[in-house]
C-alpha cells in the first residue's frame, strides 16, 4: 500500500516539474494552437508553398523578370507664359521601351508632344534602376501615335524582341507594362479582345486598326509594350475607352500593332525619310447575311462609304456609296465598291487595309480588287502620302 502510495506521489510530482520547469508554461500555447483534432488552427507558410506556382503565374513572372528592365517612364517637359510672362514647366509623362541596346526607345507620338507647345522642350527617361537621361526626338509617326526617341547610353541596355502582330488572335494572353499614374513598373495581364478597332485621338484623327484589351491601360501606361506570352512586343499601349463621368474607365484598353512601327523603322535605319501612305478611303466590314441583305457576294468585303477628294483611290476611280440604306439601327451606304482583295489577298477583317498599308511607303503600287455590278475589277494605283501634319 505505501509503495503504490509512493509511485503515484513520485508520477504528480514529476508531472509538476514538467509543467512549471521544463515546459515553462508553454502548455498553454500547446493546447491553444490546436483544435479538437489535433491539428493547428493557422495554415503555415510550408503549407502555403507546398502548392506551388501554377504554369500561368510562372510564365508571367519569367516575362515580368525580362521586360521590367526594358521599360521606361519618359517625362515631357515644355516652359509656357503665365500672365505675368513668367516661364512655367507643364509637363506629360507616359512609358516606352528599348528595341535595342543602343538606346533607341519606342513610344507614342502624344506622349513626346504631350507636354503642349511651349519654349524648350525636354524630354526626361527614367530606367528601372532609376537612373535618369535627357532624350532626342528622331522620328514622329502621327497617324499612327509613334514615336521613336533615343538616349545616349551609358552601358548595355536590356531591351525586348518584337513579335508578329499579324498572327494575334481574339483570346489570347498579353500583359501590359508600364507607369500608370505614376506607378512604375506596373504589370497587368488579360487577353485580346478585338481586333481591327477605330477610335479618334485628341485631335480628332482617328487611329486604325488597334488591339483592343481587357489588361488594365490607364493613364501614364501609354507608350508602353504589350506582350504576348513568349515575352515579345505585339502592340504599343495607346489609349483607354473612359466610362462616364465619375465612373472610372471600363476595362477596354488600345494598343497600336507593332507591325505598324517596322516601315517607320526600317526607314529609320536606311537613312530614308518616313512617308506614311493613304489609300483615301473609308470603310464598313460586311459579311453573310448582311453582306447578302444588300445584294453583295456572301464572302462579303470592305463596302466604300467615302472616298477622299484628291486622294489615290479617287484618282483610281473607286467609287462611294449612291444612297444610304437602314440596316438594323444602323445606317449604311450602299451602291458603291466593295473591296474584296488587297495585292491578291482576300479581304475577311475591318483592319485589312490598315494591315496592308503598314507594310508599305507612299509612292508604292497597290493592287485593290473590287466587286462592282456583279463583276470583279482590279485597279493598280499609286499610294499617296498621308497628310502633311501626319508626316515626319
Amino acid at each position: 500500500m505505501k509503495a503504490r502510495i509512493f509511485i503515484i506521489a513520485a508520477l504528480l510530482a514529476g508531472g509538476f516539474y514538467y509543467a512549471t520547469s521544463v515546459a515553462r508554461g508553454d502548455w498553454r500555447a500547446f493546447f491553444a494552437s490546436r483544435t479538437s483534432t489535433g491539428l493547428p488552427i493557422w495554415s503555415a507558410p510550408e503549407v502555403a508553398r507546398s502548392a506551388g506556382l501554377s504554369s500561368d503565374e510562372v510564365n508571367s513572372i519569367d516575362i515580368y523578370k525580362r521586360a521590367h528592365p526594358a521599360t521606361v517612364n519618359i517625362t515631357s517637359t515644355v516652359y509656357q507664359r503665365n500672365w505675368f510672362m513668367e516661364l512655367v514647366p507643364r509637363t506629360g509623362t507616359g512609358s516606352g521601351f528599348f528595341i535595342d541596346d543602343k538606346g533607341h526607345i519606342l513610344t507614342n507620338n502624344h506622349v513626346i508632344t504631350g507636354g503642349g507647345q511651349g519654349v524648350g522642350k525636354k524630354l526626361t527617361v527614367t530606367l528601372a534602376d532609376k537612373s535618369t537621361y535627357t532624350a532626342s526626338v528622331l522620328g514622329l509617326d502621327p497617324l499612327n501615335d509613334l514615336a521613336l526617341i533615343k538616349i545616349e547610353p551609358r552601358g548595355k541596355f536590356t531591351y525586348l524582341k518584337m513579335g508578329d502582330s499579324d498572327a494575334i488572335q481574339v483570346g489570347q494572353k498579353v500583359l501590359a507594362i508600364g507607369n500608370p499614374f505614376g506607378l512604375d513598373g506596373t504589370l497587368t495581364t488579360g487577353v485580346i479582345s478585338s481586333m481591327g478597332r477605330t477610335i479618334q485621338d485628341e485631335r480628332g484623327r482617328e487611329l486604325e486598326g488597334l488591339l483592343q484589351t481587357d489588361a488594365s491601360i490607364n493613364q501614364g501606361n501609354s507608350g508602353g509594350p504589350l506582350l504576348d506570352s513568349q515575352g515579345s512586343v505585339i502592340g504599343v499601349n495607346t489609349a483607354i475607352l473612359a466610362g462616364p463621368q465619375g465612373m472610372g474607365t471600363t476595362g477596354i484598353g488600345f494598343a497600336m500593332p507593332i507591325n505598324k512601327a517596322k516601315t517607320m523603322l526600317d526607314d529609320y535605319q536606311a537613312g530614308r525619310k518616313y512617308s506614311p501612305p493613304r489609300l483615301g478611303v473609308s470603310v464598313v466590314y460586311v459579311v453573310g447575311e448582311l453582306a447578302e441583305a444588300l445584294g453583295l457576294p456572301q464572302q462579303g468585303g470592305l463596302l466604300v462609304q467615302g472616298v477622299t477628294r484628291g486622294s489615290a483611290a479617287e484618282a483610281a476611280g473607286i467609287r462611294g456609296p449612291r444612297e444610304l440604306a437602314i440596316i438594323g439601327n444602323a445606317e449604311i451606304g450602299v451602291g458603291g465598291d466593295l473591296i474584296v482583295a488587297l495585292d491578291g489577298k482576300p479581304v475577311d477583317r475591318l483592319d485589312a487595309i490598315s494591315r496592308t498599308l503598314s507594310k508599305k511607303r507612299a509612292g508604292d503600287q497597290l493592287e485593290v480588287t473590287l466587286s462592282r455590278g456583279g463583276r470583279n475589277v482590279s485597279l493598280k494605283l499609286t499610294l499617296g502620302a498621308a497628310p502633311a501634319e501626319d508626316r515626319l
